[in-house]
C-alpha cells in the first residue's frame, strides 16, 4: 500500500498536464517507450510499460486514429505489428517534454535530489530481488 500511494501523490502531479495534452497516464507510458527505439515490436512494447495486452491493443487503436503512431506489418512476419512514433506523436512528445521535466524538478526540490536518487536505487534494487518470485513476468498494473 505506501508503495501505491507513493505513486499516486506523484502521479497526481502528472496528471493535470497529460490531461491538457489530451493523452492519459497509459497513453504517454507507451509514447514515451515509443520515443527511446525507432519502432518496437506490440509484445515488447506491452513488456516496457507495464499494460496488459488487451489495454495496450485498445491504446494502440486510439494513439493511430488520432495519428500519433504508425503500425506496420513485420515484412519477416505479417502476424507481427511494428510500432512507432509518427512525427505528429514527436511533436507531442516534444510539447509534454519539457512540462514533466518541470514537474520531476520540482519533485526533486521538494523530496531533496539525494533522496529521489537514493528511492530510485532502492526501488531498483527492489525490483531485481523480486525477480523469479512467483512469476518472472511482471504483471500489469491496473488501467
Amino acid at each position: 500500500m505506501s508503495l501505491l500511494r507513493a505513486r499516486e501523490s506523484v502521479m497526481r502531479h502528472f496528471r493535470k498536464s497529460l490531461r491538457e495534452f489530451g493523452v492519459t497516464e497509459q497513453q504517454w507510458r507507451v509514447l514515451r517507450a515509443l520515443s527511446t527505439m525507432p519502432q518496437m515490436e506490440v509484445a515488447e512494447l506491452a513488456r516496457a510499460t507495464f499494460l496488459l495486452g488487451p489495454s495496450l491493443s485498445r491504446i494502440l487503436v486510439d494513439l493511430d486514429q488520432r495519428k500519433l503512431i504508425v503500425r506496420t506489418a513485420d515484412p519477416a512476419d505479417l502476424r507481427r505489428w511494428m510500432i512507432s512514433l509518427s512525427p505528429a506523436g514527436t511533436a507531442l512528445i516534444d510539447a509534454v517534454t519539457p512540462v514533466s521535466e518541470t514537474i520531476y524538478r520540482e519533485i526533486g526540490q521538494r523530496f531533496g535530489a539525494d533522496k529521489l536518487a537514493n528511492l530510485q536505487s532502492l526501488l531498483a534494487e527492489l525490483e531485481q530481488a523480486m525477480v523469479g518470485i512467483g512469476s518472472d513476468t511482471p504483471d500489469a498494473p491496473a488501467d
